[in-house]
């Protein structure tokens, strides 16, 4: 499944690597430099187990999303 979430703050990036367990996601965020870390790889903020699970996540970090290219979108 595809998903949106809007946000990448601790939160936000909580639910994208949770959800992208099993899932394809694509995290939103305003802030260039946010997006530029998380598509390389890179956590943005400090939290243990965000960094634990953040290398074998598939999360494509974007500023402006395509409508309807997901099938569920969440605000964090």
């Amino acid at each position: 499944m595809k998903i949106a979430v809007a946000g990448t703050g601790y939160v936000g990036l909580s639910l994208a690597v949770l959800l992208s367990q099993h899932n394809e996601v694509f995290a939103v965020d305003v802030i260039q430099s946010k997006v530029d870390l998380i598509n390389s790889k890179k956590s943005p903020i400090v939290d243990k187990e965000i960094e634990d699970y953040f290398g074998d996540t598939v999360i494509y970090a974007v500023q402006q999303p395509q409508l309807g290219s997901g099938h569920a979108v969440m605000m964090a």
